[in-house]
């Protein structure tokens, strides 16, 4: 048995700790800005005027943030280096009246977000997290971060025939959590509780954005700890690893020779569409903002995003022991194997011959170990921000991150060194 990889199990730690943090989006960009702060970094407005100074900057738009640090007299032209990932996973969100219920119980009306596996959502605790935005406009993140619902599977005393055809879950009918018990079900019970769970005056709330969450804490697991289990692995675990990539590299002692860039978008599991989406002008607009804001030129812009790589970061398919024959034969990435490069011919990876250059350049650099992957023929493949980011920019971009399994579950399973060694290898690449 060969020996497993040398981490630092601090970065998973706190990895748990941030996972355990950012139950939304909107919580997730909020501890990013925290660590940033703690960095040095300052938040700047998008209504503003911006300056060329050098130091480190980053602008938040609701589940979105991108931040950036400018070494000491880089020039207007300046490369940027770019970690690309989403700060959503797949999850069931409230509706527009919440509050529903049958037969005296008291339930919260819910829409599929993304491509979750429904049936990872049944019989666990579930907490309830997002923001609120009140009546003048300004908005308070919530978190109810105890048991409070619960999907109730049937049982199968009632569906016999679960045991022979397999679970059959309907998305509007069997996916509607219960949270107590009471015939009169009344429209504005769901939100009058949170306005008291987040200190605001009754009535104040004019719209949510809400989401629910397994409440079980990240763990390790395995006979030597060597697996991690959490939530939102997928890409919470990527954005964690850009920020500490980001912030080692703003703050060591070896300038960065490019602009080292963090950008993390909300929105990627329903295609990234948005004014906080990989598909809309959040990134681009920011990067030429910070070129002009340095004295720079239309041509000084076109300089600067043709020397630009991307590294979009995302995690994939680790080779699953009981269904091996679902992977390409020849392809079959592992825990703890070192993260994983990210290939498709049909453009759904953003990967080509140039930028594998650039990922194993980086792998070296640091001495991480990498892995490559691509999928059965067979099965369609899926897709990230990377081809949205290389054709909306025209920047080269490359297709990485770590594998796991029970991807899109409420619970994903990881190796425990991944996370670091993905880290070191996107530091190397931004120092690089």
């Amino acid at each position: 048995m060969s020996e497993p990889p040398r981490f630092d199990r601090g970065h998973t730690d706190d990895l748990m700790t941030f996972l355990a943090a950012s139950p939304s989006p909107y919580h997730a960009v909020a501890n990013s800005a925290a660590r940033l702060e703690k960095a040095g970094f300052r938040q700047v407005a998008e209504t503003d005027a911006w300056d060329g100074t050098s130091g480190g900057r980053y602008v938040l738009r609701g589940g979105a943030i991108v931040a950036w640090y400018v070494p000491e007299g880089a020039a207007p032209h300046t490369p940027f280096r770019i970690i690309g990932a989403h700060t959503d996973s797949p999850t069931l969100r409230v509706k527009p009246l919440p509050d529903t219920g049958a037969h005296g119980w008291r339930q919260v009306a819910v829409e599929i977000y993304g491509g979750p596996l429904l049936n990872s959502w049944l019989d666990r605790d579930l907490g309830l997290a997002g923001r609120l935005t009140l009546r003048d406009g300004t908005t308070h993140l919530v978190n109810v971060d105890r048991p409070l619902l619960r999907v109730p599977q049937l049982a199968v005393h009632l569906d016999r025939s679960v045991s022979s055809e397999g679970l059959k879950l309907d998305k509007q009918r069997h996916l509607q959590p219960v949270w107590g018990l009471g015939g009169d079900v009344r429209d504005g019970d769901l939100i009058a509780f949170l306005e008291a769970e987040a200190g605001i005056a009754a009535g104040e709330v004019a719209g949510w954005d809400l989401m629910v969450h397994s409440v079980e804490p990240p763990a390790y697991l395995g006979r030597d700890r060597e697996l991690m289990a959490g939530p939102r692995l997928d890409n919470l675990l990527s954005v964690h690893a850009g920020l500490a990539a980001l912030t080692a590299a703003a703050t060591g002692d070896e300038k960065p020779a490019h602009i080292p860039v963090l950008a993390a978008f909300d929105h990627e599991e329903t295609g990234s569409q948005s004014d906080t989406g990989a598909d809309g002008p959040l990134l681009g607009t920011v990067l030429e903002r910070s070129v002009l804001a340095r004295g720079g030129s239309f041509e000084d812009r076109a300089r600067a995003f043709a020397g630009t790589v991307c590294l979009s970061s995302d995690t994939g398919h680790a080779v699953h022991p009981n269904y091996a024959e679902r992977h390409d034969p020849t392809h079959h990435p592992r825990v703890d194997g070192g993260p994983i490069l990210k290939v498709n011919v049909n453009n759904r990876y953003a990967t080509d011959g140039s930028g594998r250059a650039v990922w194993v350049a980086a792998c070296e650099r640091a001495g991480v170990p990498f892995q490559s992957f691509v999928s059965h023929n067979s099965l369609p493949c899926g897709t990230t921000i990377g081809p949205i980011t290389a054709a909306r920019h025209g920047i080269r971009t490359v297709d990485v991150g770590v594998a796991i399994l029970s991807m899109h579950s409420a619970r994903e399973l990881c190796g425990a060194a991944d996370p670091y060694l993905l880290t070191q290898a996107l530091l190397a690449f931004l120092e690089g």
